[in-house]
């Protein structure tokens, strides 16, 4: 009584081995890796199209995912205190926020801040999970004031 093993042929499980593959965002935008290459499940969820790579993207989906972060808009500071708040931990929060602000103020670090509040919508109304890009925006606010004392 032995048990079927789950092959695959060498070229599509060489193609699936490669990159991070994901399952659709739930309620909380939170997605469930998966492993297709191994799994039979996760290789049947594979077939049906429910999995996607964390980090393909094609030419058109990124000009189109940066214009809508690129959009110019700006907010009250209670509101983006609110924003940081819902998105960061207690104890990064006023970190975030002075960055945010800082960044707000000067020409040359003003677009972290602009994807951060479009990433914060995008998070609030859309299923897949923004949040990190909320967090990657404050992360390159903080580089871009940096790099501009030094100079």
């Amino acid at each position: 009584m032995t048990k079927n093993k789950f092959k695959l042929p060498r070229k599509k499980k060489k193609f699936l081995k490669k990159g991070i593959w994901l399952y659709p965002a739930d309620k909380n935008g939170s997605s469930l890796a998966a492993w297709p290459a191994t799994d039979e499940k996760d290789f049947l969820a594979f077939k049906k199209g429910l999995l996607r790579k964390l980090f393909q993207r094609n030419k058109k989906r990124s000009k189109e995912y940066f214009a809508t972060l690129d959009k110019e808009i700006t907010v009250s500071d209670e509101t983006l205190r609110m924003y940081v708040n819902d998105i960061f931990a207690k104890n990064y929060r006023q970190s975030a926020y002075d960055t945010l602000r800082e960044a707000k103020m000067k020409k040359s670090t003003i677009k972290p801040y602009y994807h951060f509040i479009n990433a914060y919508h995008l998070h609030q109304e859309d299923e897949d999970s923004y949040s990190n890009a909320c967090c990657m925006s404050v992360d390159f606010a903080k580089k871009l004031i940096r790099d501009s004392k030094k100079k």
